[in-house]
């Protein structure tokens, strides 16, 4: 895969018809069943490249963001702002 986009990317996902904003990238989402966290196991968690809120509303609250992976992208409407702390931070971003 290539690198990942920079924030303010708005894309368009397989099946959907609302634009997304990504404000969030390398999302681990940990299961809500906390059980095993409390004792003392780590919890499963799953990766995802991306997390979006609507565009042009933006964050509203927690229901109302989406994580989703760089293959589920059909569209890249517009890509986010890009300089040289951005470059830095995809090497970080290739690491983790």
């Amino acid at each position: 895969m290539e690198k990942l986009l920079p924030n303010g990317t708005i894309v368009l996902l397989k099946g959907g018809n609302k634009r997304l904003m990504i404000y969030g990238r390398k999302q681990l989402i940990v299961d809500s069943d906390q059980e095993e966290a409390a004792e003392g196991k780590p919890a499963d968690g799953t990766m995802y490249d991306y997390l979006g809120v609507f565009y042009p509303e933006g964050y509203i609250n927690q229901e109302y963001t989406y994580v989703f992976n760089h293959t589920d992208i059909i569209d890249i409407l517009y890509r986010g702002y890009e300089d040289e702390e951005e470059e830095e931070f995809q090497k970080v971003l290739d690491d983790a």
